[in-house]
């Protein structure tokens, strides 16, 4: 009985403390609560909490819910703002077990007219985080859905140029169903930024089991973004479902945006289907354009590693060559007109000096090649390109591992013919250790130079091999400080006999190919074959033979200073009654090349023909005579007299500045 009875007395004083609190709180509500609150927040923050306006609670196991109206929370002293968050009104519901272990999280918040500023500080501090440090990640709030009625947010980081502000609003009339709709302006990584789109009422920062709705139209610098579609946990993007495209100058401009190098292009638009699942994101289904050039395929990011690797199989019905350009270091047109500029003349003409620049000389950024490990393959079906450059098909495969990028294969049809090319580029040292092997097969001589006129009837196949290393932080670079090997062997066919009589200056033989039209000659070898020091390429044979002429060449390429100095010697195997017989020297620069003659060796001839004809009309052409050897050459023979010729000796040129 005593038992009883103490139980009955127990039970009494906690139904009458419950009674009292039930009273207390009928008549002072929950108020009571604020300064406690308060000061506790102070207490573990070391920042103003301050609740100026109605507290209360609705009890609820295990998450109660707590509505606060007129609220601020100071943000730390070292930040720009004196507050971290305004709101007229604040409700939340707190999940008790994690709060019992030292875990604050809050399943939903609501704020209403709220004005909040998040900035990161230039010693990493984040005014967030809610240690009186502002450094320890594990002292935030984790909010799983937000909800916010017309505000405002910003957000600054100083070492990260970014500073942002944005306004939202929420619709909820017949006119629009119920979401939220905001505008971005500021900057972003020293970029411009504007932003503006809609997406559900309630954010889901954390809500890894429901897609939060969004549409978004960005811009970063002349980046331009567009998606609609769904993103699970705005915060983790665990999960996304968006159709996406994307435009701007060049792909490598999204490096502050993604973190990861893309290659310089011309400007580009792509529309695809982005998705992620877990830690891998794929843009599937793409298509577009990248400067003239179309563009399509499927596109693979996985960041489960040390850093992301991205995988993509590119396909491009019809590549514009001049879109090439970016990728070598190349400002657009240049390729075009680099090869326009390199086609042989087709009459000796004076020299004209040229400052311009044919080889691509942009350093390529190598301190970007670390952020990403790539394997690409590139197909074009159809090249569009100027006349002069007789390219066809391309393909090549890349490959980037640990800043060493490879291009194996890099095949591209050439004038009926293929180059199978090998590239690798060292990104790991300053400047880059390059290496380059490439393989010329079948390139057929008549399509080589299609603006040539008298090279159209030309047949025969031009075979090579380049092997070069050298370094520099830009193809221009490379090729001033590589060394190596380059040759070239014609093999066999027929050329135009017109071609070889104007290079060997025989002008009876011209007037009369004008007059009963042009034929063919047999071509009986071609040979270039140069040693490469240090960017200059030295002929160690330079041979052309055919029925009517043999054409011996000496001197050097400058890759460096992009000069040429060449002198090409004639033979000519039947005696031709009128000839000048001069050496025809190659000049100047890449961009503008000269041809000329010897014009005082000429000079004599003509005098001498005027002074024997004073004598005797009959004795003037006689300088003008070429009487040749009379017999075919034996092309192993004239490798070997080649190479025995002296060269000429390099004039010392000022050194190129580095870009």
């Amino acid at each position: 009985m005593t038992l009883l009875r103490s139980l009955k007395w127990i039970a009494g004083i906690l139904l009458a403390l419950v009674v009292l609190a039930v009273l207390f709180i009928a008549i002072f509500g929950w108020n009571w609560l604020r300064a406690p609150i308060e000061r506790m927040a102070t207490e573990k923050t070391g920042r103003v909490l301050a609740i100026n306006g109605e507290l209360s609670l609705k009890p609820g196991w295990p998450l109660p819910r707590v509505q606060a109206e007129s609220v601020t929370f100071a943000n730390p002293d070292w930040a720009t703002e004196k507050q971290m968050v305004t709101a007229d009104r604040v409700e939340i519901t707190i999940d008790l077990p994690q709060l019992l272990r030292q875990n604050i999280v809050l399943p939903e918040v609501r704020f209403e007219r709220p004005v909040v500023y998040l900035e990161q500080g230039s010693d990493g501090r984040k005014n967030w985080l809610l240690d009186r440090q502002q450094q320890d990640e594990k002292a935030r709030i984790r909010i799983d859905r937000l909800t916010l009625d017309d505000g405002q947010i910003g957000y600054d980081d100083v070492d990260k140029k970014t500073r942002i502000r944005s306004t939202l609003s929420t619709s909820n009339t017949q006119q629009a169903r119920a979401g939220l709709g905001f505008t971005a302006q500021g900057q972003y990584q020293g970029l411009p930024l504007n932003a503006h789109g809609n997406g559900g009422p309630v954010l889901g920062l954390q809500d890894e089991d429901t897609p939060y709705p969004l549409k978004v139209y960005l811009s970063v610098g002349h980046t331009h973004v567009k998606a609609d579609g769904s993103i699970t946990s705005l915060l983790k993007f665990s999960a996304m479902d968006m159709q996406l495209a994307l435009r701007g100058d060049s792909l490598a401009q999204l490096f502050p945006l993604l973190g990861i190098a893309f290659p310089e292009t011309r400007a580009y638009a792509t529309d695809g289907h982005i998705v992620r699942a877990g830690r891998t994101w794929r843009y599937e289904n793409f298509s577009g354009r990248i400067g003239d050039s179309d563009i399509a395929g499927s596109l693979r990011i996985d960041t489960s590693g040390k850093r992301p690797a991205m995988s993509a199989d590119l396909v491009s019905k019809l590549l514009d060559i001049d879109d090439l350009g970016p990728l070598i270091g190349a400002k657009p047109g240049k390729l075009q007109a680099a090869k326009q500029a390199a086609a042989p003349p087709s009459a000796p003409s004076a020299a004209t000096p040229a400052q311009a620049r044919v080889l691509p000389d942009t350093p390529f950024k190598t301190e970007r090649w670390n952020s990403v490990d790539a394997e690409v393959t590139l197909k074009a079906r159809t090249i569009r390109r100027a006349k002069e450059l007789p390219l066809e098909n391309l393909v090549t495969h890349l490959s980037l591992r640990d800043s060493v990028l490879t291009l194996d294969p890099l095949d591209v049809g050439v004038a009926g013919g293929q180059l199978n090319a090998v590239i690798s580029l060292d990104g790991r040292t300053d400047p880059i250790v390059a290496h380059a092997r490439v393989r010329a097969r079948k390139i057929l001589l008549a399509r080589l130079f299609p603006t040539v006129d008298l090279n159209q009837a030309s047949i025969g196949q031009v075979n090579g091999e380049f092997d070069l290393a050298g370094k520099g932080n830009s193809v221009g670079r490379m090729l001033a400080n590589s060394s190596g090997k380059v040759g070239l062997v014609v093999a066999g066919g027929e050329i135009s006999k017109l071609m070889m009589e104007k290079v060997g200056l025989h002008l009876w033989e011209i007037l009369e190919l004008k007059l009963s039209g042009d034929r063919l000659v047999k071509l009986r070898c071609g040979v270039a074959d140069f040693d490469v020091k240090q960017g200059s390429m030295s002929a160690r044979a330079l041979i052309f033979d055919t029925e009517v002429t043999t054409i011996i060449g000496t001197g050097n390429i400058d890759l460096a200073q992009e000069r040429l100095d060449l002198t090409l010697n004639q033979k000519t195997k039947n005696t031709s009654p009128l000839a000048l017989r001069s050496p025809i020297y190659i000049r100047g620069s890449f961009a503008k090349p000269a041809v000329e003659v010897d014009k005082g060796r000429i000079a004599a001839r003509a005098f001498g023909a005027i002074a024997l004809g004073i004598v005797n009309p009959l004795l003037t052409l006689i300088p003008l005579i070429d009487a040749g050897p009379g017999k075919d050459s034996d092309c192993g023979q004239l490798v070997r007299d080649a190479r025995a010729l002296p060269h000429p000796v390099k004039k010392n040129v000022a050194p190129r500045k580095q870009p």
